[in-house]
């Protein structure tokens, strides 16, 4: 009975310590091409023309390594309500993925992913999450 059990614990914690060392070290071969593609960051201009050119720009945050620098003189100069309205949209996405929005001078918003911060001053004009 005494030999089941200990052949019962030992099928169950797996080989001892002195039982895994070989000799041989074992490695594990990564893909390292997938992996840098995938991590590295890419500051992307965007224009707004209409509102309708706001969905590559929320593909692209949705991605997660975009900072998304958007001009928005354009849909500014022409339809105010358009504006506020894909600015809203950004908004929505932008608090969605845990990122941060803010105005970047009179023509342009920035918009992170998670792990980029937006440095804000009081002199700046500054989106309200």
């Amino acid at each position: 009975m005494k030999n089941f059990f200990s052949s019962l614990k030992a099928k169950i914690t797996g080989p001892g310590y002195e039982e895994m060392d070989s000799g041989e070290p074992e490695y594990v071969e990564l893909d390292h091409d997938n992996t840098e593609s995938k991590t590295k960051v890419v500051v992307r201009p965007f224009q707004l023309d209409d509102f309708e050119d706001i969905k590559p720009i929320l593909d692209s945050l949705r991605e997660g390594y975009t900072i998304a620098l958007v001009n928005i003189r354009p849909l500014k100069d022409r339809d105010l309500i358009e504006l506020k309205r894909a600015i809203n949209k950004l908004k929505k996405t932008t608090d969605a993925i845990e990122g941060e929005i803010a105005g970047f001078g009179e023509d342009y918003i920035i918009v992170t992913p998670a792990f980029a911060t937006i440095h804000k001053t009081k002199q700046s004009n500054i989106m309200k999450e």
